[in-house]
């Protein structure tokens, strides 16, 4: 249950929420917003929400500031409050990414990989077919950054994810960047996405941990 961390004076921990999550890694440009959001999604679950804690989040110089920048993602749906913060699993990064990925996808089918071309895990993929998405993958995100420019500053379309898509505009394989520290990162997902789902905040936690 979401709950408003600044209206409450119970202890409640600080929560990216999924479109939080994605929101923090879609851009390589990890500054204002984004930064907090980061510094709460490896933070926010070790000791209750306090003015104290929302200062060092969002490193405002004062208290009615960094509030202010608390309850803006609030109400943007970025942020929440929980009374039973989520403890991270204890696994190996190559351990816990397989079941991660199948929960982002209605089929099942999700890989992640590096922007040098190699999967770093996949779920309902074949060894084969993993290799080849993620060469796909590679060349995607080469593609972005020759073309961004002209997407983001002249067609005004912010977003840096490609899609193959069914006559009804339904996903059929979509491709989603993932920005982690100095790492490019490529989601793919066979089928309807499910990145409102809270295991893409545990993805992202779990690679922030590994690669910032």
């Amino acid at each position: 249950m979401s709950i408003e961390l600044v209206a409450t004076n119970a202890d409640l921990y600080g929560e990216v929420t999924p479109a939080g999550a994605f929101y923090a890694t879609s851009s390589p440009e990890q500054e204002g917003n984004r930064a907090i959001l980061l510094y709460i999604l490896r933070e926010g679950h070790r000791a209750p929400f306090s003015i104290k804690a929302a200062q060092r989040w969002t490193q405002a110089a004062n208290a009615e500031e960094a509030l202010r920048s608390i309850f803006r993602l609030q109400r943007l749906g970025l942020l929440r409050g929980t009374a039973h913060p989520r403890q991270q699993e204890d696994k190996r990064l190559e351990d816990a990414l397989p079941p991660l990925l199948a929960r982002l996808s209605d089929a099942q089918k999700t890989l992640l990989a590096d922007e040098n071309g190699f999967y770093l895990a996949a779920a309902g993929y074949t060894h084969e077919a993993a290799e080849e998405l993620a060469g796909l993958s590679a060349d995607l995100l080469s593609l972005q950054t020759r073309h961004g420019r002209l997407l983001k500053n002249n067609l005004r379309i912010n977003t840096e994810t490609w899609g193959l898509l069914d006559p009804a505009g339904r996903s059929e394989l979509g491709f989603w960047p993932l920005f982690i520290g100095q790492q490019r990162f490529m989601l793919v997902i066979g089928g309807t996405p499910r990145l409102q789902d809270q295991s893409f905040v545990t993805l992202i936690q779990d690679l922030d941990k590994r690669y910032f």
